[in-house]
C-alpha cells in the first residue's frame, strides 16, 4: 500500500443545493446550458459548504456563478472569498480524467478546485487544487493526476482568513434554538456528516442512551493539518430537564477511513471564565471520546475546545 495515498473530502449535497441549482438551470434557453449551470452550481455550493465548515468567509451573492446574466453568458463556477479573490470550482463527472477550464475562467482566479460528482448527484469529492494555469492557451485541460492536495488552497489565503478555526469563534452557538429546529448551517444531522452506513450506525448508537428527547447535531472540524490526515466530527447532544435546565453530551469522532482517533487529542469543557471544568485525552485505540454529561441553565454559556499540540479549535455555546 502506498504511503502517499490521496485522501478526498466528501461533501453531501442536500435538498437546498439542488433547489438552487434547479432554479438556475430552468432559466436557461437550452437543456445543454441548463445542465452546465446545474453542475456548476452544485460544484460551487459544495466548496462553499466545505469552506463554511472551516469557518472561512465566502460571498456567494458576489460570485459570477450567482449572477443571472453572467452565468447565462459564460461557463463560470466561481466562489468569491472576500478580500482575497475568486476560487473556481470546476465540476468533474464520473469517468472524466481532466478538468476543463473555459477561456472565461483563465484569469482573475486565485486557483481551481476539482469537484467530482457521483452518479446520483447527492455527494461530491473535492479531489484537489491547482493554483495557476498557463495563460498562453485559449482553454486548458488539467489532468486530475496533476492536482495538489486541498491543503495547498490555504497557501492562497492569509492565515487570518484561512484558519479562523485555530482561534476562538466570535459567534455563539445557540443551543436553546435547537429545540425549535433552528440550527447554524455548519451544525448538521449525523446522517449528513458521516458517509458510510457503519459510521452512521456507530455515531447514532454512541448517543442513543443519552435521552429520547435529545436533539443531536454534528460539525466537521479541521485542525489545519487534518490530524491523522482526516477531519474530525464534533457531536453535541442536548436534552431538556425540569426547572429550565439542559443536559449536554459532547463527543469527538474520527471520520473517513480512520477507525480510531489519533492519540493525544484533547477535548475539554471550559466555563465562560475559561476555567477548565473537565478534560479527556484520546489514546491510540479510542474510536471516540466524550466528556461527562453536564447540566446548565438557559442563558448560561460555556466553551468546548479541541486541541492537538499547538493547534486548537474552540466553540462557544449558549444554552
Amino acid at each position: 500500500m502506498s504511503s502517499t495515498k490521496t485522501l478526498y473530502f466528501k461533501i453531501p449535497l442536500g435538498q437546498e443545493a439542488h433547489v438552487i441549482a434547479r432554479q438556475f438551470a430552468v432559466e436557461q434557453t437550452t437543456p445543454q446550458k441548463g445542465k452546465q449551470i446545474y453542475l456548476n452550481t452544485l460544484a460551487v455550493y459544495a466548496v462553499y459548504t466545505y469552506l463554511e465548515w472551516l469557518q472561512i468567509d465566502t460571498a456567494l451573492d458576489k460570485s459570477d456563478s450567482w449572477h443571472p446574466l453572467k452565468r447565462a453568458l459564460f461557463d463560470v463556477a466561481d466562489l468569491v472569498i472576500p478580500n482575497i479573490g475568486k476560487l473556481e470550482c470546476r465540476p468533474v463527472q464520473p469517468g472524466e480524467t481532466t478538468i476543463y477550464l473555459p477561456p472565461e475562467v483563465m484569469k482573475n482566479r486565485i486557483g481551481y478546485v476539482a469537484v467530482q460528482f457521483n452518479e446520483c448527484l447527492n455527494e461530491v469529492q473535492l479531489l484537489g487544487f491547482v493554483r495557476i494555469v498557463p495563460s498562453s492557451s485559449a482553454c486548458e485541460q488539467i489532468p486530475l493526476t496533476s492536482l495538489k492536495p486541498l491543503n495547498f488552497l490555504f497557501d492562497c489565503i492569509p492565515d487570518a482568513v484561512a484558519h479562523p478555526a485555530l482561534s476562538a469563534r466570535q459567534t455563539r452557538v445557540n443551543l436553546g434554538q435547537w429545540f425549535e429546529n433552528l440550527f447554524e448551517n455548519s451544525w448538521m444531522a449525523l446522517e449528513e456528516v458521516f458517509n458510510s452506513i457503519d459510521e452512521k450506525k456507530f455515531a447514532l448508537r454512541s448517543v442513543s442512551s443519552f435521552s429520547r428527547t435529545s436533539v443531536v447535531r454534528a460539525r466537521i472540524i479541521d485542525l489545519g493539518l487534518k490530524v491523522g490526515n482526516e477531519p474530525l466530527a464534533l457531536i453535541v447532544a442536548i436534552a431538556p430537564l425540569p426547572e429550565q435546565k439542559v443536559e449536554v453530551l459532547v463527543q469527538l469522532h474520527p471520520m473517513g477511513e480512520k477507525t480510531y482517533l489519533p492519540s493525544n487529542l484533547r477535548l475539554n469543557l471550559q466555563a465562560e471564565s475559561r476555567e477548565i471544568l473537565q478534560e479527556v485525552v484520546s489514546r491510540s485505540n479510542d474510536n471516540f471520546i466524550q466528556l461527562k454529561r453536564f447540566r446548565g441553565d438557559f442563558g448560561e454559556s460555556f466553551h468546548i475546545q479541541v486541541s492537538h499540540g499547538n493547534l486548537t479549535i474552540k466553540e462557544t455555546f449558549v444554552i
